[in-house]
């Protein structure tokens, strides 16, 4: 399999490059050099300036608003983005629901749902997890019980992330407790303003706060407002997990990682040597980066076999893991090179100017936060331990 790019996907590159470097506002990739979590106006600013460049739902088909790139090129717009250290799209919205939204939904939710995700004026969150339902996705027992024409909802969902700025949440609740546990899973969109809900933040261990705890409290839902088929939302949920799955990958986000580390450890001395003089440090390094390339291929296979527009299968569990070990591995090492720096600047990460009052290398700023926020890859969007599962029975059939 010839993994090279065309000349024509490098002349792409170099026009994604342009417009990073040109077109897309330089406020937010200084602060989110400086380590800072971005607002929802952030996220907004960003994701209109992708859009008005027809460059948002970059995964999407061209019919429902997307923008028909290949497989290549969306691979290299992805890497283009992160390496100019521009803001990640919110994916609840363009990545997991939007897909769900125009593969299963009718006409009416197309026209009602989609535009928003388009132009960034309607924020998703996605409730999955509950209190003791994380893992066991299909265990899962918020209620949705059918009155006329809404169904009340009550319950908890829990690490929902960047509920605090969800105009809509996505929901998989239990619709019926009689046969199979996930045959009565039931996939519904709920309006974040309906009485009865309530957002409690959970402030992480590094400082932030983008998860919450999502309360229903006899909250009315139109029938109209499910996707598919009353039961059925197991099925829609499996198409979406492998769209999530697969964004974790992050390859040039991690190429850029090691850099600022290599860097750094060429540059900083200790004790009057320089970290990488350091043999056992070299090793850690060489190996972190030998086991980028083999994400990265790992990655350029997965695109090689998905169809276009169609949706990643169980492999997508192989990149959760590789691909969430390696990013706690980075950060690991990151602490180890920058923690000096850093670790002074943390209490005050959410403070404006909290990096002016000394100079850091490349990358320091927010490499606590970042290696505490890692710790929970491995757990969230399905914990590796049950992707290995996954591997196990669905792939290897053992």
């Amino acid at each position: 399999m010839d993994f090279s790019f065309s000349k024509a996907d490098e002349e792409f590159r170099l026009m994604v490059r342009d417009f990073f470097e040109r077109e897309y506002p330089r406020d937010i990739v200084e602060k989110m050099a400086r380590g800072h979590s971005p607002s929802k106006a952030d996220y907004q600013k960003s994701e209109r300036a992708l859009s008005a460049k027809g460059w948002l739902a970059v995964n999407w088909p061209k019919a429902d608003g997307g923008t028909g790139w290949t497989a290549n090129q969306k691979y290299i717009f992805d890497e283009e983005l992160e390496r100019a250290g521009a803001l990640n799209v919110v994916p609840m919205g363009l990545l997991y629901v939007g897909p769900v939204i125009y593969t299963f939904s009718t006409e009416e939710q197309k026209r009602r749902w989609l535009p928003g995700i388009l132009d960034s004026t309607t924020f998703w969150a996605q409730g999955y997890s509950e209190p003791g339902s994380g893992s066991d996705l299909a265990s899962l027992q918020c209620a949705a019980v059918r009155d006329g024409d809404d169904y009340i909802v009550t319950g908890t969902k829990i690490w929902t992330s960047l509920a605090q700025h969800a105009d809509w949440i996505f929901c998989l609740l239990r619709t019926d407790n009689s046969g199979k546990k996930q045959e009565g899973i039931t996939f519904l969109c709920i309006d974040m303003k309906t009485p009865g809900i309530a957002v409690n933040p959970i402030i992480t261990i590094d400082g932030k706060h983008s998860l919450n705890s999502v309360t229903f409290e006899d909250v009315r839902v139109p029938v109209a407002n499910r996707i598919g088929e009353e039961g059925k939302g197991w099925t829609y949920a499996n198409y979406l997990l492998g769209h999530e799955r697969t964004s974790y990958a992050h390859v040039a986000g991690k190429r850029k990682q090691l850099a600022d580390i290599r860097m750094t450890a060429e540059n900083v001395e200790a004790d009057g040597a320089r970290l990488i003089d350091d043999p056992a440090f070299r090793v850690k390094l060489a190996d972190l980066e030998t086991r980028l390339d083999a994400l990265e291929l790992t990655v350029l296979r997965t695109l090689a076999s998905v169809a276009e527009g169609g949706a990643p299968g169980n492999e997508s569990s192989i990149l959760k893991v590789i691909a969430t070990e390696l990013a706690q591995d980075i950060t690991e090492l990151g602490m180890e090179a920058f923690g000096p720096y850093a670790l002074p600047a943390f209490p005050d990460s959410a403070a404006p100017l909290w990096t002016d009052n000394a100079p850091l290398p490349p990358g320091a700023a927010p490499a606590v936060a970042r290696y505490l926020g890692a710790r929970a890859q491995s757990i969230y969007g399905g914990s590796n331990e049950i992707q290995k599962n996954i591997l196990s029975r669905r792939i290897l059939g053992l």
